[in-house]
């Protein structure tokens, strides 16, 4: 009886360890750590195999789908939860399922707390870009007791290298290190063919982009200098010298727009967003400064799929770049189809062929000519 009693009471002092190490009903129990260094080379502690996740601010969702590890987020912010009538994130696109999860604050990282704290089960890791923003990455560790990993969410341009970090620590920490390998790969055997197909064009034709978003939508004279796609197609942008080219949003005068001129306009689609008589294409067919311009004259007015939306959307940045080539050089890109090509970056980076949803978000107008 004394043995039987011993083993009853060993029993219940296991079930009483297994229970307080696991918290929440449905929480596993993973009592090992590791120390790893994030973006911002914070030393964290955090489980050795990290099952789920969330992802805080701008652009921290579209990297864990790059990096296939979507099916380990278990919430998500209040702008991946909306139906919006227009909307060019395909991350978004080829994982509907993140509509019908848990929320757990406000886009651009206004992260709530008290909502983590009540995930059932809880996330072994918070993934955080922009750390600056919104709610301080040591603080919700605070509050939550949930460690938060920083990235550097980095560029396509002088920035690649930290966009390329970002993949690596996700992949150490999510044990896909050869994801991150394979992405930095392809992407830089795009950025080369693009190179090498148009790197001795002598005749070249100057192009401007306009109604790119900046934190909502904007029109024409919302403009970026070191635009990627005329960088890696070696095209001159008429709102800056190549050389000079940095990734930065700027808005432009309307005088300047009428003194460079450009030989071909391009359009980004984010700018139907705005009313329909503030939008970029509007500006164009009712302005009278505008009417003299020599792309609008022509033709030479063409839709491009939006490239920040939520920031950068780096599929989209290369899937428009084949388009804009195939418009500027169409003996060079003669092999290209660019929805097909579009559909097979989209296909790699986010799992699935996006381009006609999106394209339908807005009006079918990307990749053809714009009416002025």
């Amino acid at each position: 009886m004394v043995k039987k009693n011993k083993k009853v009471l060993l029993l219940l002092f296991l079930l009483a360890l297994l229970f307080s190490c696991g918290g929440k009903t449905g929480n596993s129990v993973n009592s090992d750590l590791v120390s790893v260094k994030d973006g911002l080379n914070r030393e964290l502690k955090i489980p050795a195999t990290v099952s789920r996740i969330i992802c805080s601010g701008a652009g921290a969702l579209r990297y864990i789908t790059y990096m296939e590890c979507q099916d380990k987020v278990i919430a998500v912010d209040d702008l991946e939860k909306k139906q919006q009538p227009f909307d060019a994130r395909p991350y978004t696109f080829a994982n509907p399922r993140f509509m019908e999860l848990p929320l757990f604050g406000e886009f651009r990282g206004q992260d709530n707390p008290e909502l983590i704290s009540a995930l059932d089960p809880q996330p072994d890791l918070v993934f955080k870009t922009y750390a600056e923003m919104g709610f301080n990455p040591d603080e919700l560790t605070e509050k939550t007791g949930i460690p938060v990993f920083v990235l550097d969410y980095g560029d396509l341009g002088k920035n690649r290298p930290a966009f390329y970090q970002s993949l690596n620590l996700i992949g150490k920490v999510m044990k896909k290190e050869k994801r991150a390998g394979d992405i930095e790969r392809f992407i830089d055997g795009i950025i080369a063919d693009l190179d090498k197909r148009t790197r001795d064009i002598q005749d070249r034709k100057t192009c401007y982009i306009g109604g790119v978003a900046y934190r909502g939508p904007l029109g024409l004279q919302s403009t970026e200098p070191g635009y990627p796609p005329f960088l890696f197609l070696n095209t001159p942008n008429a709102a800056i010298e190549p050389e000079q080219g940095d990734f930065a949003h700027m808005n432009v005068s309307k005088e300047k727009i009428v003194e460079w001129d450009p030989d071909i306009i391009f359009i980004d689609l984010a700018t139907f967003q705005s009313d329909p008589k503030a939008n970029a294409v509007y500006e164009l067919s009712a302005d009278p400064a505008y009417k003299g311009l020599r792309a609008a004259q022509s033709g030479n007015v063409y839709g491009v799929l939006p490239y920040n939306w939520y920031t950068q959307n780096h599929g989209s940045t290369l899937a428009n770049t084949y388009y804009i080539g195939k418009v500027l050089y169409p003996d060079r890109f003669a092999d290209i189809d660019p929805v097909k090509k579009a559909d097979e970056i989209y296909t790699f980076l986010v799992g699935k062929p996006v381009f006609d949803a999106m394209n339908a978000s807005f009006g079918g107008r990307a990749y053809g000519k714009m009416e002025i």
